[in-house]
């Protein structure tokens, strides 16, 4: 087997990557400059080598692949002198469809939410129907305890991406899985850095609509009205459409207002009560799609549906990391106004009116830019009190935000100064919820020491 040096190992995806190509027998080695868990300890428990930041040595003279990810660009000195050297370098999606699925019946999940929970749940169910998937998930599942694993089955489920593939290769990463079964969960605008609007990335959608064979499925959210558009453009696949709406091939009756339990209908015909840990009107959207998935490849909903209950979902979806005084610490990767509301209002429809706390790290390259500044506050309607940690890098004025919150608001410019903040407002029976799709310097667990030292 041959050497790969991994640059940008310590993304969600390319982590899923290398933990796939050591699996398969190659020897890994990777470099990134922003390393920490859940990816950093599933790749240490791999054991994987980790090169701390990128040099124009850090990728060695006899390695015989460099797979190089889409956070890296021509400037970078450990590109340039892959480049200089005229080493071979592909990238993750790209040795993924080279490598991974040629001879699988590939299940891509898309969509600008829930992909990684979605994906997860949809590998869960086709477990438990006993077909061993092979996956790649843009996290670490909790039920799985990595992000990757090649699987012994036909089917593997990818988290299929909109955004570009590498700065070699400008097409969105998900155009090069050619699935069998596409699920198109729900489409928005963000990725502000590449996309310069809805347009765009819908175009991006189209291009994975055009790979999915006839023989294939799509399973498409039948209440978002860019996906319609999509499917105009074009549509050689059979589609089946999810919802709430009793008229879609797919619908789901909420048993209880905070998703925790609903009743999946399909095609007007009730096939069982999905009794499960998730909240949130979005969760019980990803359940369905996954379910529709797996009812496209032969499973039967019946059989697995039971399974649900004892799934686990994936590190920093609103995971409770911890109790102390009487105050509950949640990590959430949330990091589009849509996401950061949908997760609230699950969160409040199951704590009722005890008191939300958010803190908030707008960290994505979309909220940087200041694209999603005026949709950001109405979205934190469900939080009582909201901390912002808000970095200089901050395209957007903070106190324009700050001042449309309807509850308490503060910014604060670090991550110690956020801990003060958030050591003065919170009180027992709070529920703090951090939200970023970054490190936040360790926050979550920090605060929880904090309240235990208190």
């Amino acid at each position: 087997m041959s050497t790969i040096h991994i640059l940008g190992i310590a993304g969600t995806f390319m982590g899923g990557v290398a933990a796939l190509a050591r699996e398969l027998g190659h020897t890994v080695r990777g470099s990134d400059q922003a390393i920490y868990p859940p990816m950093s300890t599933q790749l240490e428990q791999l054991g994987i080598t980790l090169d701390p930041g990128y040099r124009a040595d850090s990728v060695a003279a006899d390695c015989d692949e460099v797979v190089i990810g889409n956070a890296l660009s021509r400037g970078n000195p450990a590109v340039e002198a892959v480049l200089d050297a005229g080493q071979r370098y592909i990238s993750g999606a790209q040795w993924l469809a080279e490598q991974v699925l040629p001879g699988r019946d590939t299940l891509a999940v898309a969509g600008t939410h829930g992909k990684t929970t979605t994906t997860t749940i949809l590998t869960w169910l086709l477990q438990a129907a006993g077909r061993e998937p092979g996956f790649l998930i843009g996290g670490v599942a909790e039920d799985f305890g990595v992000s990757a694993r090649a699987g012994q089955g036909r089917e593997f489920v990818v988290e299929a991406d909109e955004y570009d593939t590498a700065f070699f290769d400008k097409r969105s990463k998900f155009v090069h899985y050619r699935p069998l079964v596409a699920i198109l969960n729900n489409l928005e605008y963000d990725h502000a850095d590449i996309f310069p609007d809805v347009a765009a990335i819908q175009r991006q959608f189209h291009h994975l609509v055009r790979t999915v064979p006839a023989r294939g499925r799509l399973i498409v959210n039948g209440e978002d009205a860019y996906l319609a558009e999509v499917l105009a453009m074009g549509c050689w696949t059979p589609v089946e459409r999810f919802g709430f709406d009793p008229a879609l091939e797919w619908h789901a009756e909420l048993v209880h207002a905070d998703g925790s339990a609903f009743i999946v209908h399909h095609r007007g015909v009730a096939v069982g009560q999905v009794n499960w840990p998730l909240l949130g009107r979005h969760n019980v959207l990803n359940g369905l799609a996954a379910l529709a998935a797996a009812h496209a490849v032969g499973v039967d909903p019946v059989t697995v549906i039971p399974a649900l209950a004892q799934f686990r979902s994936v590190k920093r979806r609103l995971e409770v990391i911890g109790n102390a005084g009487d105050i509950t610490v949640y990590d959430d990767f949330a990091h589009h106004p849509t996401a950061i509301r949908t997760t609230l209002e699950g969160l409040r429809a199951k704590v009722g009116t005890a008191r939300i706390v958010v803190a908030m790290e707008p960290r994505s390259n979309s909220m940087r830019l200041g694209a999603h500044a005026d949709a950001l506050a109405p979205s934190l309607d469900g939080a009582d009190a909201v901390v912002f940690l808000h970095r200089p890098e901050l395209a957007w004025d903070a106190a324009k935000v700050i001042g449309a919150v309807q509850g308490e608001a503060h910014a604060v410019p670090d991550t110690d100064a956020l801990l003060t903040q958030l050591g003065a407002i919170a009180r027992p029976g709070d529920h703090v919820v951090f939200m970023s799709n970054g490190g936040f310097d360790g926050a979550p667990r920090r605060f929880l020491a904090q309240l235990q030292q208190d």
